[in-house]
């Protein structure tokens, strides 16, 4: 054998790639509109009676606190919404449920807006297309809504208002018809019922309650509506 002789050089095996551990579910940041999908869920179960005032307020507050995904499940999983029921069935057949994946609410529909003030204040004024369904909610906050420049493009609007221990205030055009569907408890619902002479004109119900708050909605006299889709 020759002493010379060259030895082959293998090259090294090259070392497989390190995976990346993939983010729990229930670690993934939560963004404003989980937040918001959550105080939906909130709201409603307060309507039905299924939370009292004190205990919405002590999660609402958590809600607007929360980091994760996570953070927010606690806060409706004893509610009837925020069960399997509100997943898509596609979802659960591809994922099986575990106690430790968090479930929220389905998307809110792109018609509606959300007005939330805790501790602070919110509003919607000047032109702005009103959505068939507004939300406004008001804890030790206060929310303003105006619609006397606004532009209607359904015939009928719905704002479901929210005060405890906050305002909502609400401003429409003289010339449409403005309808009562709330309640004051421990507050005040003040909604001045008005029907248009227009058949034609925009509808504006406001719903809701008040706890330990007031809801105001009256018309702004010298602002009105032109054109439905104007």
């Amino acid at each position: 054998m020759d002493e010379h002789q060259p030895v082959p050089l293998t090259k090294p095996a090259a070392a497989p790639p390190t995976a990346v551990p993939a983010v729990p579910a229930d670690a993934i940041r939560a963004s404003d509109a989980d937040r918001d999908r959550v105080a939906d869920i909130l709201r409603e179960a307060l309507a039905e009676g299924r939370l009292t005032a004190e205990e919405h307020a002590e999660r609402i507050g958590g809600v607007y606190e929360a980091k994760t995904r996570g953070e927010l499940a606690p806060f409706v999983r004893d509610l009837p919404t925020a069960g399997a029921a509100a997943v898509p069935a596609g979802a659960r057949a591809a994922r099986p449920a575990s106690a430790s994946t968090p479930t929220l609410p389905p998307p809110r529909n792109s018609l509606s807006d959300n007005l939330i003030a805790v501790f602070g204040g919110a509003g919607r004024r000047g032109r702005w297309r009103v959505g068939r369904r507004t939300n406004a909610f008001a804890l030790f906050g206060g929310v303003e809504i105006d619609l006397t420049e606004a532009v209607f493009e359904q015939q009928e609007i719905v704002i479901q208002a929210t005060a405890i221990f906050g305002g909502v205030e609400i401003r429409v055009p003289e010339n449409v018809t403005l309808r009562s569907a709330g309640t004051g408890i421990f507050g005040g619902f003040d909604v001045a019922d008005t029907e248009a002479e227009d058949p034609a004109a925009p509808v504006v119900v406001v719903s809701g309650f008040a706890v330990f708050g007031g809801v105001e909605a009256k018309p702004k006299r010298g602002k009105r509506v032109r054109n439905l889709n104007a």
